[in-house]
């Protein structure tokens, strides 16, 4: 064993550390600390092969905790070119006994389990190689019973990456709601799952849970295609015709309204209108003046524009300002 003992506690072994740094200067490699992984790769700067498919990835669990990437590249590099290698890693600088390594093919990764399983990287320790399963799905719980599934969908895609699909499930006689989010790839799942929790917290004061969802047989209230990031929020939410909302209307349309938010509103509402993000426009009263903008409004679609917006937006209370005779008996 490489570690030191100090009483009860276990303490990083300098050599291994030291081994590691030569290696990394030796051979130019580079890593990445994410959120609790050190990341190699994804692709390689020098890449010449086929991007990974399905089953190209491999878990390695029973890691001795001072092993690190110097030992472990090279030995799972010897099967094949490696497209990405990711271990686990703690706040001590240990790791936390399992790593994944992803290659350009399900062969390459069948090669690997055959060979390296069971390995002896030190003695007492026999690697476990295994197919990696590749969890997409996470399944967040918690969340009001007033969420509607296209409000979350776009907050999810603002808050994480990789965001595919989501589906609300049915919880008969459970007080809120859940929903299954689906990603484009394991690594984007594991970084949502770490970041979701403190993003909604922060956002909409909102304790949710969040937890792998292996096995998907949702019973969903419906499902929403992926929505283009080009779709206008204001015309989603207030389901008026593009050509209307299109039209030349600056003093109409509140200029917060008329540009995508970091955060979609429609949210806040859906979830009870009683939390919105920091910096958010309250929903109270805003004042127009047609005469200082130099537009009239005609007694169709503009003012039934006006109030739909305020309607929809949750605005209490209109106000004009000196408003020009022909406007009398217009509202």
């Amino acid at each position: 064993m490489f570690f030191a003992a100090v009483g009860s506690v276990r303490v990083l072994n300098l050599e291994r550390v030291q081994a590691l740094e030569t290696w990394l200067k030796s051979t130019n490699i580079k890593l990445t600390q994410v959120n609790g992984q050190r990341r190699y790769g994804g692709p390689p700067e020098v890449w010449d092969g086929p991007n990974p498919g399905a089953r190209c990835e491999v878990f390695i669990s029973q890691l001795p905790r001072d092993a690190y990437e110097d030992l472990l590249i090279p030995l799972f590099s010897s099967v094949g070119p490696l497209w990405e290698f990711r271990l686990m890693m703690n706040f001590s600088g240990q790791n936390r006994g399992f790593a994944y390594a992803k290659y350009s093919s399900s062969g390459v990764a069948a090669d690997a389990i055959r060979q390296l399983h069971g390995h002896m990287l030190e003695p007492g320790f026999r690697l476990s190689v295994r197919r990696s399963i590749e969890k997409r799905h996470l399944q967040i719980e918690n969340l009001p019973a007033t969420t509607r599934q296209e409000d979350l969908l776009q907050v999810v895609r603002v808050l994480a990456e990789g965001v595919e699909r989501v589906s609300l499930k049915a919880r008969s006689g459970i007080e809120g709601a859940s929903a299954i989010v689906a990603f484009s790839s394991h690594h984007a799942a594991s970084m949502a799952k770490k970041s979701l929790v403190e993003a909604f917290k922060k956002q909409f004061a909102l304790t949710v849970s969040i937890k792998w969802q292996s096995t998907v047989k949702p019973s969903p209230v419906g499902s929403l295609p992926p929505q283009k990031p080009s779709e206008s929020l204001l015309a989603s939410h207030l389901k008026l015709p593009h050509h209307i909302l299109n039209s030349p209307q600056p003093s109409v349309v509140p200029p917060h309204l008329a540009r995508r938010p970091s955060t979609p509103p429609g949210f806040c509402r859906a979830v009870g209108g009683s939390s919105a993000p920091p910096h958010s426009h309250p929903p109270c009263s805003f004042t127009f003046s047609p005469s200082s903008q130099g537009h009239q409004l005609s007694a169709t679609s503009p003012k039934m524009l006006l109030h739909k917006v305020c309607e929809e937006t949750g605005v209490d209370q209109l106000l004009y300002s000196r408003p020009p005779p022909t406007m009398t008996g217009l509202l």
